[in-house]
């Protein structure tokens, strides 16, 4: 793999603030003509810089105004307690985020729903029925400061 250079570096700046940009723009942008930018970025996909392309979706206008920020501590932590954890909470389309961390939890998770009513349901059916959860602490989000989904490349 090699490493990328500032010229890479724009590229990936460009394309993660508007994936819709074409190879001419972005080309354009960054002072190369179209096969030398159309290669750099062929080779950014191929070496795993770009994942994927994805289309960014506003919450509120679908009616998904909760987002819940929840802590998770198990009971035990054998490597199949974790496993199935993680293997169900993988599955619900409402967990948006679960990232293992350290603390006195284990997981961190973010949930978006239509309503806090809907997070309670979905609290009630789903996650306390997951086995080993010791604990559950709910962070409810009042307003949202910021949110990005741009990563901080160095340009």
């Amino acid at each position: 793999m090699q490493s990328i250079d500032l010229i890479d570096q724009k590229i990936l700046s460009l394309l993660q603030s508007d994936s819709n940009l074409s190879v001419a723009e972005v080309a354009d942008k960054v002072n190369l003509s179209q096969s030398p930018c159309w290669r750099r970025i062929s080779r950014l996909k191929e070496e795993g810089y770009i994942k994927n392309k994805v289309i960014l979706l506003d919450r509120q206008k679908l009616g998904l105004h909760s987002v819940v920020f929840v802590n998770i501590k198990l009971n035990a932590h054998g490597r199949n307690f974790l496993s199935e954890f993680e293997e169900a909470v993988v599955s619900f389309p409402e967990v948006v985020e679960c990232w293992t961390v350290t603390g006195g939890m284990d997981y961190s998770l973010r949930i978006i729903t239509k309503d806090i009513q809907s997070y309670e349901r979905f609290l009630r059916k789903y996650l306390l029925q997951l086995p080993h959860i010791l604990e559950v602490k709910s962070h409810v989000g009042i307003t949202e400061v910021k949110h990005t989904t741009q990563l901080p490349i160095n340009c």
